[in-house]
């Protein structure tokens, strides 16, 4: 998916703090909000997503929002457009200060020792990012001056995006720093960071601080090894630890001792890769593993387990300790992820993962894998992603905040995923894509979350056969019995660029294929959601259930139904929803609702169905907002295309006979989305390569990998009726080396039409061609080349 027009934000004219409170009346519990004492920054109520008692993660820290502390600043939002500066902050509010002597001050409501806090510089003009520094004062003394950096935010351009200020669609603006005091500050105390220069960055926008007291640091367990005193690791940082480290591991994995990690900073510049063995650190707060090869920018920081195909890990314990990367970019072939590999029977536990690719990318099989009590924050891709194979496993109470990709993410590629849990997380502010998926899995459960601020590409709460290798024919997609209760849901959903539409806060998709199973979403809260609260798409959704479900807040429609599909609602209520009509729906009887008792405010017959999308209007908990019409849509939107390893290609090409095309390489001039050139060779009509739009030409290259005669290409889109009729303009041309190309079919226009399955064929003359390329200039349809199947024939 892509994002939508931009739009300006009308400013709110209302000031006030926003508290919440939970009642809970049965089984469905409430957020409301109430009244507090004006905000010194005039910022607008805005539901906070740690405040949702008995749901999301228990955090060791109390946050405060800049834009309700005291500040000579000035505020920034609300606003949820996609590439503004507000918009990626927390509630969608922040505070720029611009001037030697601005500040934001907060007064601690507990005791603290400790802060980390969110900011944003801007960006230099090589796109390498600037280094500044900015005060910490404590009841207006000068405790200390704290460096802030902006190498590690502002990304540009569509996926897998790059640091060119020159680009379009500048985005992931924020990063966090933490500080420790020296000493435990008693609450009242006022801590204040300020500005006392100019000179490095012109401005320090501030989004929100965290104040913790953190515990002192944990002893060496009896009989542990020490990676400082027994095997020589730095704790300073100056020299590279990696190799004592894991000599520490294997040395405990052998004699059956923890592995203990003491206070200090130790440069890692590749895996250590644990089995059979506990690693310990001091607490996250004095015992970090950081570092990048200097030399070999794919191999940086990470505690692995083995690859499922060197056996996988086992009986690993990862505890007490933080992950400190230096990764700055969005390589999908680089294995740059806080923890990954296979680690069957495992526990990570308060393990704080930060500025490292992803923090756990999990390629199965594997089994019995939990994390839990830890911290992920400021990623490049995703936050957990439990990938291809992974069962019985489980995060939970787990703050993640600032991913690059979805926040917590089950992808089912190929190798069933089954019996996994997402429980009693906080999931906050993914750049691109959801809070919390699950592409495909059996029996899964996403349960006592809480999910806030969808950025763009994406939804809160998405349940979908989506992505490769997600199918019944293996078995992944989207089966058993799916639960999702008690979940709260706050700002999500967001527009798309290439729909220019929004996306629901909670949708299902059946792009591969119809979703048939038992899917019960119970007893949650969909609050102020961007654009729709429930929305499905793509292809059929059976078998929905909602019970006990309140929607105060939609900024379009309470449901947004443009699949078929089948679904039940009780006790389901809707208020604030911002369209007269509840529900669109040009679905029409495909889609089937169950009412049972209860429901209000939701449900209307006939539904609307325009053919348009109104322009959304936002409530932040009740108080009424908007925008204004689209204006100005970027041409060249970024894509949410999923995080892979490396793949292998075929070792054994198919004979010289039937589509000599299928499985082969292939090469694109770009994307959008998740729809890559290999959709076009891989023998599914359903799936398919869409080139970045609003960008001729576009071209996909075919190896076949030897010259053949090719005599006729069939080209297909995918068959479906939702597939208009609609006209490419292409041409073909071969090459025998890949450097040198002839023209082998001169540019025309080829229509696809649903009556004929949406194939067209065309006829070579047979000159020996290794290479084949399709170059599209045209498309009425869409603006981009799209090609479900590039099938080549030798007779």
């Amino acid at each position: 998916m892509t994002l939508p027009p931009r739009r300006r934000l009308l400013r709110r004219g209302i000031s006030a703090s926003v508290s919440l409170a939970l009642a809970v009346a049965g089984t469905a519990a409430a957020v409301v909000l109430s009244t507090a004492p004006a905000a010194q920054a005039a910022a607008v109520p805005a539901p906070s997503p740690l405040n949702v008692p008995g749901r999301g993660a228990t955090v060791p820290f109390k946050e405060q929002e800049a834009e309700y502390a005291a500040t000579n600043g000035t505020l920034i939002g609300p606003d949820r457009l996609y590439g503004h500066l507000p918009s990626e902050a927390s509630g969608r509010q922040a505070v720029t200060l611009n001037a030697v002597g601005q500040y934001v001050e907060f007064t601690l409501t507990a005791p603290a020792n400790a802060m980390s806090f969110r900011y944003s510089l801007p960006d230099n003009a090589a796109g390498t990012g600037r280094d500044a520094s900015i005060d910490v004062k404590v009841n207006g003394n000068q405790l200390k001056s704290v460096p802030v950096t902006s190498h590690y935010s502002w990304y540009y351009g569509g996926y897998p995006f790059n640091n060119n200020p020159g680009d379009t669609n500048p985005h992931h603006f924020y990063d966090e720093t933490r500080t420790m005091f020296g000493s435990t500050l008693a609450a009242g105390t006022k801590v204040r960071l300020q500005v006392s220069s100019t000179a490095d960055s012109p401005t320090f926008t501030i989004d929100l601080a965290d104040f913790e007291q953190v515990a002192s640091p944990i002893g060496k367990p009896s009989g542990a090894l020490d990676v400082v005193s027994d095997f020589g690791a730095d704790p300073t940082g100056a020299a590279d630890s990696t190799a004592k480290i894991q000599a520490a591991v294997d040395a405990g994995k052998a004699q059956g001792k923890t592995v203990y990690i003491p206070q200090g900073t130790f440069q890692v510049r590749d895996h250590i890769v644990v089995d059979q063995v506990t690693l310990a650190g001091a607490g996250p707060w004095y015992s970090v593993l950081t570092g990048r090869d200097p030399s070999n920018r794919s191999k940086a920081v990470g505690v692995y387990g083995k690859y499922a195909n060197a056996g996988g890990s086992r009986n690993v314990t990862l505890k007490d300790f933080a992950i400190l990367g230096d990764i700055r970019e969005r390589e999908d072939n680089d294995q740059v992820n806080a923890i990954g590999g296979a680690l069957s029977n495992s526990t990570v536990d308060d393990v704080w993962m930060q500025h490292t690719k992803v923090g756990a990318w999990m390629d199965g099989p594997m089994d019995n894998f939990t994390i839990k009590n830890s911290r992920i924050l400021d990623q490049t891709a995703d936050g957990v992603n439990f990938h291809m194979g992974v069962t019985n496993s489980t995060v939970t109470n787990t703050f993640v905040r600032n991913t690059g990709d979805d926040g917590l993410a089950m992808w089912a590629e190929a190798v069933p995923n089954v019996n996994n849990k997402f429980t009693f997380n906080t999931v906050i502010l993914p750049i691109l894509a959801n809070n919390i998926v699950t592409y495909g899995g059996k029996d899964i459960t996403i349960s006592d979350n809480v999910m806030a601020d969808t950025i763009t590409n994406g939804g809160g709460l998405h349940i979908a056969n989506r992505y490769p290798g997600v199918n019944s024919g293996q078995g992944t997609a989207v089966s058993g019995t799916t639960t999702a209760a008690r979940n709260t849901l706050i700002r999500t959903g967001n527009n798309d660029f290439n729909w220019q539409f929004g996306v629901g806060a909670v949708w299902f998709s059946g792009l591969n294929e119809p979703i048939n199973a038992t899917i019960n979403i119970t007893d949650s809260e969909i609050l102020d959601s961007s654009y729709a609260a429930i929305h499905l798409i793509e292809g059929a959704t059976n078998g929905l259930h909602f019970n006990n479900i309140r929607i105060d807040g939609a900024g379009t429609y309470a449901l947004q139904i443009q699949a078929p599909g089948t679904a039940s609602f009780t006790n389901v209520t809707a208020t604030h929803i911002a369209q007269p009509n509840p529900i669109h729906n040009c679905i029409g009887s495909g889609f089937v609702i169950t009412r049972g008792t209860g429901n209000s405010g939701w449900f209307a017959d006939p539904p609307v169905c325009t053919g348009t999308w109104p322009t959304p209007v936002w409530t932040n908990g009740g108080v009424p907002g908007g925008g204004t019409p689209p204006t100005d849509p970027p041409t060249t939107p970024p894509t949410t295309p999923p995080t892979t390893p490396p793949t292998t290609p075929p070792t054994t090409p198919p004979a010289d006979t039937g589509n000599i095309a299928q499985g082969k390489p292939i090469t694109e001039t770009g994307h959008a989305d998740v729809y890559g050139a290999g959709n076009a060779v891989d023998g599914n009509a359903n799936t398919y390569w869409e080139s970045t739009n609003n960008a001729w030409p576009q071209s996909v290259t075919v190896d076949l990998g030897a010259a053949k005669a090719v005599k006729r290409l069939v080209l297909k889109l995918p068959p479906s009726s939702s597939w208009a009729t609609r006209t490419q303009t292409l041409s073909v041309l071969g090459s025998t080396n890949n450097s040198s190309y002839t023209t082998l079919k001169a540019s025309a226009g080829y229509t696809f039409n649903p009556s004929s399955n949406n194939t067209v064929t065309v006829n070579l003359d047979g000159t020996s061609t290794r290479y084949l390329r399709l170059t599209f200039t045209g498309n009425t349809g869409w603006p981009a080349g799209q090609l479900s199947e590039l099938e080549a024939y030798t007779s």
